[in-house]
């Protein structure tokens, strides 16, 4: 028992060996859209539920946080501005989904066909949602929740003198360490979860759950694996950044492409997630947007994984992966190396940012549940007592 909690302890800080220098890549990136990017100016382009507006709200999207919460709010601050309720959902999901450290860790974990199915079902599945949602349209539950929320200010924004100014530089700083507290906790329960799973969970029990020994049952196999892929997401109560390394063991079980892709995608449909929409736009309207991405999810994953198939491009096994020791001297040590030193810069352009509005009350953060905090702290702990375990026997 003391070798399996070491060895989940390793495994779970090696996941995030792996992966480090990439959250802290794609972080930056946000910080930098975050503070140079008006939100008014995005509010523009996002008016009404034409190809050109899904289009453009699909691409903010994707160049910004990656953060489940923070995306959630920038969405529900869009919204209240004026942007369509559909452009909204695309912006949504390819801001927990297109993003580019998300892309990173696809690929380190599962490879380049996954990065490419990423990308190409993110944009089928925001089509299909744009299609579903434009024949329910849930007018009535539209405006109740735009009622809800409370009125904004209009910004004041010059991106040009802000990206010339310290002061801009200071607030690149800021938002970094603002979406490093918004995620830290879901990235240490997912990565401490994969680790535990990678050590205690049978192979067999995921061939079960996912059909993996039906080889004879095709598509109904394949179906199977589609549908209960999001809920086997949502009970994680992880969002996208937290759940690749979960995919990972469960696609090296032998569990189909397309299920691996609905499980990626499902980030949205976790119960924190539904619970903040509940809270922003009202519960029916919340239960309505989880169901819509949830068929969307299915469509796109049952697609994904039909094309691919012809194509002949279906990923093979993620097992090697599960085997590599992730402390190698490779390019993932020097990228640290590197992404820490960027980390040291950001942290201290933080600290400029907070003595020059010493008087200003900074209210990014999200509060999170005694569960969740819990939960954390427990994690932390497990990994902390694995890891010296796993050196000392």
């Amino acid at each position: 028992m003391l070798e399996k909690i070491g060895e989940a302890a390793f495994s779970s800080v090696g996941f995030f060996w792996k992966t480090g220098w990439a959250f802290v890549l794609g972080y930056l990136i946000s910080s930098m859209i975050q503070t140079f990017v008006s939100k008014d100016k995005m509010v523009k382009y996002m008016g009404d539920d034409s190809l050109k507006s899904v289009s453009l709200s699909a691409l903010f999207g994707g160049i910004s946080s990656s953060c489940s919460f923070a995306a959630l709010a920038a969405g529900k601050s869009l919204f209240k501005k004026g942007a369509h309720f559909i452009p909204t959902l695309a912006f949504l999901f390819a801001s927990t989904n297109l993003v580019v450290e998300l892309g990173i860790l696809i690929y380190i974990f599962l490879g380049w066909q996954f990065v490419i199915a990423e990308i190409i079902g993110g944009i089928l599945l925001i089509l299909i949602m744009w299609g579903i949602v434009k024949v329910t349209y849930p007018e009535k539950l539209v405006k109740e929740s735009r009622d809800r929320l409370d009125d904004e200010e209009k910004e004041e924004f010059n991106w040009k003198e802000k990206i010339k100014s310290k002061k801009g530089w200071y607030q690149v700083g800021m938002e970094f360490v603002m979406n490093w507290q918004m995620v830290w906790k879901e990235i240490i329960i997912g990565f401490t979860v994969a680790g535990i799973m990678k050590a205690f969970v049978p192979e067999s029990v995921w061939k079960t759950i996912f059909l993996a020994n039906q080889d004879n049952i095709g598509f109904w196999k394949l179906l199977e694996n589609v549908l209960i892929a999001p809920f086997a997401a949502a009970l994680t109560f992880i969002g996208s950044m937290g759940n690749i390394p979960i995919a990972t063991i469960i696609a090296s079980s032998g569990v189909t492409f397309g299920g691996i892709m609905a499980f990626i995608y499902s980030d949205l449909m976790v119960p924190p997630i539904v619970k903040v929409n509940a809270k922003y736009y009202g519960k029916k309207t919340a239960i309505y947007i989880a169901g819509v991405f949830f068929v969307a999810i299915v469509i796109t994953a049952l697609t994904l994984h039909g094309a691919f198939s012809a194509l002949g491009i279906l990923p093979e096994s993620a097992k090697q992966i599960m085997k590599e020791n992730p402390f190698k001297i490779n390019y993932t040590f020097w990228f640290n190396m590197l992404f820490i030193g960027l980390t040291i810069v950001a942290l201290g352009l933080n600290r400029k940012f907070k003595k020059s509005n010493s008087g200003m009350h900074m209210n990014h953060h999200h509060k999170d549940s005694v569960f969740m905090n819990i939960v954390t702290y427990a994690s932390m702990l497990f990994v902390s007592i694995g890891f010296i375990l796993h050196f000392v026997l």
